[in-house]
């Protein structure tokens, strides 16, 4: 198995500098990860320097709380695709959720999906924060927005993905809907358990450790 094909290589640490940016990009042409995954501010410098690369540019939207509006995550989705960004991960808003607001958490979702016009979108539920039934119903929204993945995490909340999270949650979407798991998956091992459960991306920022069978020391 590739493994690296898997993987989102990711920086998404506030203090992330421009050469750091440019170190993760590097990494990710020369390991074939699937892409890198920044914050939009890094979008337009990843975008350049992986041109001629088949790695692809992911961001955050709405990132890490998912309390923006929706039409800030929108606007956010619309500038970071003009920047270069192939894949959108954006962040359900999850007070909403648990309130109860099911229409505003899938109309939120909507927002993005239409403000992407066909680009990827990925929706983080935030596993750490919700219920089992509320994983299950925040799914359920996804799926009935329009989304291409559901992501367990953002890796801010305190917590990360887990094997039995990735399996509830390819439970709920079904098999037109994919899950990647993000968050807390530091070794090869980790990213074989979370692929067995039905996860066909792996978001980390240890993805050389893991495709080396190391184990790597950050979240995220």
């Amino acid at each position: 198995m590739e493994l690296a094909k898997y993987i989102d290589h990711t920086l998404l640490k506030p203090d992330a500098t421009e050469s750091q940016i440019e170190k993760l990009c590097q990494e990710a042409d020369t390991h074939g990860f699937f892409s890198v995954c920044v914050n939009p501010t890094h979008v337009k410098l990843s975008a350049e320097l992986l041109k001629s690369s088949a790695t692809k540019v992911c961001t955050v939207i709405g990132f890490p709380l998912g309390a923006s509006t929706s039409s800030v995550k929108a606007y956010e989705t619309v500038d970071a695709i003009e920047n270069g960004a192939d894949e959108i991960d954006m962040v359900i808003n999850v007070g909403a959720l648990k309130s109860g607001k099911h229409d505003l958490v899938r109309e939120d979702i909507v927002a993005v999906v239409e403000a992407a016009n066909d680009t990827l979108v990925k929706v983080i539920i935030e596993t750490s924060l919700l219920t089992d039934d509320e994983k299950r119903v925040a799914c359920q929204l996804a799926k009935e927005a329009g989304c291409d993945f559901v992501k367990t995490s953002t890796g801010f909340s305190g917590g990360g993905a887990t094997v039995e999270d990735v399996e509830l949650m390819k439970t709920v979407v079904g098999e037109n809907i994919e899950v990647k798991a993000s968050g807390g998956v530091r070794s090869r091992e980790d990213a074989l358990a979370m692929i067995e459960a039905g996860a066909t991306r792996i978001g980390a920022s240890s993805g050389i450790a893991i495709v080396s069978g190391e184990t790597g020391s950050s979240d995220y």
